[in-house]
């Protein structure tokens, strides 16, 4: 089977006295009829060269579909007068977004035993209905005004994240005339629903104006209400919980700053909370007459304090910054305040009585978990819902009643065709890196799964922006698990498990502790027994797609095989060129190759993509789409096509979703589909297929 073979087009590249020439730069051009001609001889070759998996993967897609409950309902929660929630229902891609009123005297949220639409249901959105004769659909916002009779809602159609915004009235159904396109995730509504606020992207794909939309009115009479005129800083925009503040937040990397607008006022000019200084982030939560400011002014690990709402000035600290222990966000309710934190490599709650009682932390009973605040849009409430999992339990929806502090379980994630949790165990290793750190690898396996080396494992990572792979539970993974192989997550550094230190040490000229962390997971894992080398599988997706590019090149003999989706695997050129979709916001990440020779030299010194080299590497699988707006195709396509050229002896296999984003297929089942292909190619690579 010959595979497709790419031109070669030399372009040069000078940097720092450094000339390189990159053959298949042309690759770049997405509108040259060559680019798309070599994706779909690629797809082409892909589909041959897996054609013997067609039956496995067949019976993998029937597998997630058996085990899942295609007709289900979430569970309602409640906002005002009504318990908003959204179901499936079978054989239809998309969810539907609906509501029903609150019945007097009704505390528990409604729930029907079959998935079954609720007695006096309302839909607000069908997915189905607006996905009709697309190829992909998404929506960036789903926003209910305060008082409940508008909706403001985005679409994309595409893949490129960019949005077109719209405006729905409630009471009668009606589509109103607004409509806003090249929209960006979130909006925010005034607090009489009359006012919208939104954002837009610049060329560079960034959110950096704050726009402000009074309902009924053409767009062309928008207003600016912040724009962003440094190129590191992102924008976002939001209503409080509490309904009294619209926040405008800007944050690069590693700074960030707060404006507030009174929801009740919506033409009011926004107010700076505190003044951006380089190096310190915070957050706002409103609650009664003060702002509470999530920091980390002389807090590595983030302290938490609060300032007046009507005056905001100096901070007073509430909770003391303690070393080790990760303070990510805190959420404000009418009489208690939860601070989400992480500690000892486990996420967790701790819940602050506003009456004086003593706070305390929500335990659980697994070794091993993740556990985050759910859908809590009620500030005046008893309860808080919080959602749990494992990898071996499947997702939880409690709530946490703050009167009696008892769990009430309102529903576990069902999992269909027999499914018994008992039959699988986790496990905590640690793996020691090369500078003597100790790196946490999590695994799930059946229950008796051999310790001699003979078990076959997929070893996923990730590794970049604080990110944090908390466990998590997966229908897909059961077809994996129940063939005997065992599933391991490699916690290294440049993510936030073990708190911002763990970041730190994984990023700019730190980066490669990131890849040589996951090596020396890969290495545990044989040495302990759990696996080997020809029967280890690893597996990451865009900057973890970066991560399996990277100890490719590192490690080729520590694994048989290696699958990166819309992986980031030309760092170095992407972010030498400011014009491309995140570059700029990029550079307090992964450093500034356009200033710094030493940012660039360390860059180009790990880049998978610069670093092929002729070796005996893992047959690879690279996934991506034609449409990301964040990895763009490219970067895979430049990079098979390089392996193919300078190691031609191994097996690189390039599949293109040709309408897509950086997600993927956006429907459940094309998605289903998507995870059937990869995983029919791991099990084949670990010699499971027939």
């Amino acid at each position: 089977m010959t595979a497709p073979t790419a031109k070669r087009v030399p372009t040069e590249r000078t940097h720092h006295g450094d000339t390189v020439v990159d053959e298949y730069a042309w690759l770049a051009n997405k509108d040259d009829p060559d680019t798309i001609a070599y994706l779909k001889a690629e797809n082409e070759h892909t589909e041959a060269a897996t054609a013997h998996l067609a039956a496995l993967r067949e019976t993998i897609f029937n597998e997630i579909k058996q085990r899942t409950k295609e007709t289900d309902l979430s569970v309602p929660a409640r906002r005002g007068g009504y318990w908003y929630y959204t179901r499936t229902v079978e054989g239809q891609q998309y969810g539907i977004h609906c509501r029903r009123a609150v019945r007097p005297g009704e505390v528990d949220p409604p729930s029907t035993a079959d998935g079954a639409p609720l007695d006096g249901e309302e839909v607000l959105l069908d997915g189905n209905q607006l996905a009709e004769g697309h190829d992909f659909f998404a929506l960036g916002t789903f926003d209910v005004s305060p008082d409940g009779r508008r909706l403001a809602y985005s679409t994309d159609f595409t893949g490129d994240e960019r949005f077109t915004l719209r405006v729905k009235d409630l009471s009668t159904g009606e589509l109103l005339p607004d409509e806003v396109p090249d929209t960006f995730y979130g909006t925010a509504w005034s607090a009489d629903g009359s006012t919208l606020f939104y954002l837009t992207v610049d060329d560079a794909w960034r959110p950096y104006r704050v726009w402000r939309h009074v309902v009924g009115t053409p767009a062309t009479e928008d207003v600016i209400v912040y724009e962003e005129t440094d190129e590191r800083f992102w924008v976002g925009v939001t209503l409080t919980r509490s309904e009294r503040f619209i926040a405008i937040d800007a944050h690069s990397k590693v700074t960030s700053e707060v404006r507030l607008i009174p929801a009740a006022a919506p033409s009011s000019e926004p107010r700076l909370v505190a003044p951006r200084r380089q190096g310190v982030e915070y957050s706002v939560e409103h609650h009664g007459d003060r702002l509470l400011i999530l920091h980390n002014d002389g807090a590595e690990d983030f302290a938490l304090a609060y300032t007046s709402a009507d005056d905001p000035g100096p901070w007073t600290t509430l909770i003391e910054h303690q070393p080790g222990t990760r303070l990510e966000s805190v959420d404000a309710f009418a009489s208690h305040l939860v601070v989400s934190l992480r500690r000892d490599g486990l996420t967790g709650l701790r819940v602050l009585p506003t009456d004086g009682g003593e706070p305390y932390d929500i335990t659980f009973p697994e070794p091993i978990y993740s556990v985050d605040l759910g859908t809590n849009p009620e500030y005046e409430t008893s309860t808080i819902r919080l959602h749990y999992a494992s990898l071996a339990s499947p997702d939880s929806i409690y709530d946490f009643d703050l009167t009696t502090r008892q769990l009430v379980l309102r529903k576990q994630k069902p999992v269909l065709g027999g499914f018994d949790p008992a039959q699988y165990e986790q496990h905590r290793e640690w793996a020691v890196a090369d500078d003597g750190t100790r790196v946490p690898i999590s695994l799930v396996c059946r229950v008796g799964t051999p310790r001699d080396g003979s078990a076959p494992c997929v070893l996923y990572g990730y590794g970049s922006y604080e990110t944090s792979l908390d466990p998590w539970f997966s229908i897909p993974r059961l077809s994996l698990l129940d063939r005997g192989v065992i599933f391991a997550v490699a916690h290294v550094r440049g993510g936030g498990e073990l708190g911002r230190r763990w970041y730190i040490e994984g990023k700019l000229l730190a980066k490669k502790n990131t890849f040589t962390d996951f090596v020396a997971c890969a290495r545990q894992l044989v040495k302990a027994g759990w696996t080997a080398p020809e029967r280890l599988v690893a597996r990451g997706g865009s900057a973890g797609g970066l991560l399996m590019g990277a100890v490719a090149n590192l490690a080729p003999d520590a694994f048989t095989g290696i699958v990166a989706q819309v992986p980031f695997v030309d760092p170095l050129n992407s972010i030498l060129d400011p014009s491309l979709p995140l570059t700029v916001t990029e550079w307090e990440e992964w450093g500034n190759p356009l200033e710094s020779a030493e940012a660039y030299a360390y860059m180009k010194s790990y880049s998978p993509y610069e670093n092929v080299s002729a070796m005996d590497y893992p047959a690879i699988l690279a996934v991506t789409s034609l449409n990301d707006t964040r990895v763009l195709y490219h970067e895979p396509a430049k990079w098979i096509a390089r392996l193919r050229a300078v190691a031609p002896q191994g097996t690189y296999l390039l599949k293109t979703e040709m309408e897509a984003g950086h997600g993927g297929p956006s429907g459940r089942y094309d998605a289903w589909r998507e995870e059937a292909f990869v995983t029919a190619w791991i099990l084949d690579r670990l010699g499971l297929a027939g």
